[in-house]
């Protein structure tokens, strides 16, 4: 854990030197004590340094840098494996923490993406596209890494039985590997795509 905090902090308080949070460490904090919850494996700070070294990797490419960093902060703020609302639930956290600090358009942008990581749709707005491609570039990760991953998720996924599990994580992947292409933008498509399939291809396999 304490490998990740000094890079988050970075990132957070970069963000706070863009936007002028009014109480950058007082959310910083309960940032990282969300993430920390006892009932994550993977949706915790570990998931949220992956994303944001991604983010730093493409800058260039991206229209907003700083909306997407943002947005990725918060898009699993909130975390239940045993809810169907935690993107909505992230979403609504996200405008109560930063309301007063930022416009409403960005508000209502950062929402709007936090929500679309629920379901995952195509879009052509390309910040989403690549938003979305980050939380899903765990797929294209090395295969010690996606083999933790998958490990991580049946943690989180403890509570169901391991059969029933077995089928519906099976089905999850079976999706993503069914679909084409996996990831929206070019640059995931290229540099990512290949890899994830045949992680995903193993485990279905």
């Amino acid at each position: 854990m304490q490998q990740y905090l000094a890079i988050l902090e970075n990132s957070w308080f970069d963000l706070d030197r863009h936007y002028q949070f009014s109480e950058p460490r007082k959310v910083f904090n309960k940032l990282i004590v969300a993430y920390s919850e006892k009932h994550r494996a993977y949706h915790t700070i570990q998931h949220l340094y992956e994303c944001l070294v991604l983010v730093d990797s493409i800058r260039a490419d991206l229209n907003d840098a700083h909306a997407v960093a943002l947005a990725l902060w918060f898009h699993d703020v909130v975390y239940d494996p045993q809810a169907k609302d935690n993107e909505l639930k992230s979403a609504e956290l996200f405008e109560q923490y930063l309301a007063q600090d930022l416009s409403i358009d960005i508000i209502q942008k950062i929402k709007r993406w936090i929500i679309a990581t629920q379901w995952h749709e195509v879009t052509d707005e390309l910040d989403l596209q690549f938003l979305l491609d980050i939380d899903l570039a765990i797929l294209a990760a090395s295969p010690e890494r996606f083999d933790e991953y998958e490990q991580q998720i049946q943690q989180e996924y403890a509570w169901v039985d391991p059969d029933v599990y077995s089928i519906k994580r099976k089905q999850v992947l079976a999706h993503f590997y069914q679909a084409e292409p996996l990831y929206q933008t070019q640059y995931f498509q290229k540099n990512f795509e290949q890899r994830a399939k045949g992680n995903l291809k193993n485990i279905i396999e």
